[in-house]
């Protein structure tokens, strides 16, 4: 068994079609930039990943290994737009085809972009459970934890209880698709309560995305 970690490989194009936190989101036409539901201002993009569906056959892991999806979450008012909560709209996860992306028109208000962008390599470390492989890569390449940005497949490693959420459109529980740690620069990271993971979902089929996050 290996958990596939995300890690750490320098500054990367803002624009890239890679798995990257920060950064501006490469989007479809007719796209519009998410708002709070709780404040109404635009929300922060946070991730973009490239991601494949779990156990997808067929034409169906054909279409789910062109997919990418899209993190925001609001940071005009951290804490009072219930922005870890993956139902209360104060974050949003966007699942996209992979063809035929081009760089969001980035609205001028509001807090919308990180001050960081980062690459991201994906590598297969032979332990589970996550923490475990995470420390296990930072021994083995004498790199430091924070230099691990999260987890893509797997299982996700709870902070506190099992959130997994139901797709708003079948109703069925969500393929988990990422963990993210919040950054390797304080300066320059994620808000996630201090210390905390952002967990990532989809259904593929339904074309649904979902966000939370725990501390």
């Amino acid at each position: 068994m290996t958990t596939t970690l995300m890690t750490y490989i320098g500054p990367v194009d803002d624009h890239a079609l890679v798995t990257r936190t920060g950064g501006v989101p490469l989007v479809p036409a007719g796209f519009t930039w998410p708002r709070c539901a709780a404040c109404s201002g635009p929300m922060q993009f946070i991730a973009q990943l490239l991601v494949n569906a779990p156990g997808a056959q067929g034409a169906e892991a054909a279409a789910a290994a062109e997919c990418v999806l899209s993190v925001f979450m609001c940071q005009n008012d951290p804490g009072l737009c219930d922005e870890w909560d993956p139902g209360a709209g104060g974050n949003r996860a966007l699942l996209f085809p992979r063809a035929g992306l081009t760089p969001a028109p980035v609205p001028t208000e509001g807090e919308t972009l990180l001050s960081e962008t980062c690459g991201i390599d994906c590598t297969a470390i032979d332990a589970v459970p996550y923490h475990e492989a995470r420390s296990n890569w930072s021994q083995t390449y004498g790199r430091p934890l924070r230099d691990v940005l999260g987890q893509l497949g797997g299982a996700p490693a709870w902070l506190q209880h099992d959130e997994t959420p139901a797709c708003p459109s079948c109703a069925q529980p969500m393929s988990f698709m990422a963990q993210l740690e919040e950054g390797r620069d304080h300066r320059t990271a994620m808000n996630f309560g201090g210390g905390g993971c952002g967990y990532v979902f989809a259904c593929v089929p339904c074309k649904e995305g979902s966000f939370l996050w725990q501390c």
